[in-house]
């Protein structure tokens, strides 16, 4: 496919996405919400619990697990079912459009509002509770994005399993909301019960909070190893079982 007409269905994409009110709000809004209702309750003063960090501090790269959910187990798996469903991917097909190039858009759209998501709690966290970091840019960016791509790929089989909108929706919803409750993505994964904690090694957006806050507080990126495994495993096995039952139609 020619690089222009790629970018034209990009660009499509990228406004159907900036139409959906509830896609918009609860990726670039609701996670700043959160964060700064958390971080007015507790602020953000070191805290022994938190192995001397803050609770902003703490919060932001957890937080990705939640941005990364958003698109990864929602909107990618639910836009992509809506389209089989309405016959779109099908009529794409008498066009010299690929059909591979919509669902390609679609991963480049979502990654890309999803780093937006992402950057604009990063600035709340700093312009309001002067957020502390203390990383190494590039490998936070390497594993925020491996992590995306990780999660993507269990949305994608999302959409190939399921047969209809309604299914997806429900599929969506049962996955996302634990991941999202049960992780540390929103309450600090220090503050779950230890059976929880054990429990939601299971869940791969635990692996993307851990991973996340590796490191964010200065860990070198091999020190994420286990983590990254568990993600690197989901992307392998997901992606393979995506290729073999996705439908077109």
């Amino acid at each position: 496919m020619k690089i222009n007409t790629m970018t034209k269905v990009t660009a499509f994409e990228l406004r159907l996405f900036s139409r959906n009110v509830i896609n918009m709000f609860f990726l670039l809004v609701f996670p700043t919400l959160m964060l700064l209702l958390f971080g007015g309750i507790y602020g953000n003063q070191p805290k022994p619990e938190f192995y001397g960090h803050g609770t902003v501090d703490i919060s932001v790269p957890a937080y990705a697990g939640m941005v990364i959910s958003i698109t990864g187990l929602m909107s990618l798996p639910l836009t992509l079912c809506e389209y089989r469903e309405k016959k779109i991917l099908k009529r794409y097909k008498a066009t010299p459009i690929q059909p591979w190039s919509v669902i390609l858009s679609q991963f480049i759209v979502n990654i890309l509002m999803t780093a937006i998501g992402m950057l604009l709690l990063v600035a709340a966290a700093k312009v309001v509770f002067n957020l502390r970091f203390e990383g190494d840019l590039a490998s936070v960016i390497a594993v925020f994005y491996f992590s995306a791509l990780s999660l993507y790929s269990l949305g994608f089989l999302i959409a190939s399993l399921a047969p209809n909108m309604k299914a997806a929706t429900a599929i969506a919803n049962l996955v996302y909301y634990p991941m999202l409750f049960l992780t540390g993505a929103t309450i600090p994964f220090e503050l779950l019960p230890k059976v929880m904690q054990k429990i939601s090694q299971v869940l791969p957006v635990t692996h993307i909070v851990e991973s996340m806050k590796t490191v964010w507080f200065g860990d070198s990126i091999w020190s994420a190893w286990p983590n990254l495994l568990v993600l690197a495993g989901l992307l392998v096995v997901c992606t393979a079982l995506s290729l073999r039952f996705f439908r077109w139609e």
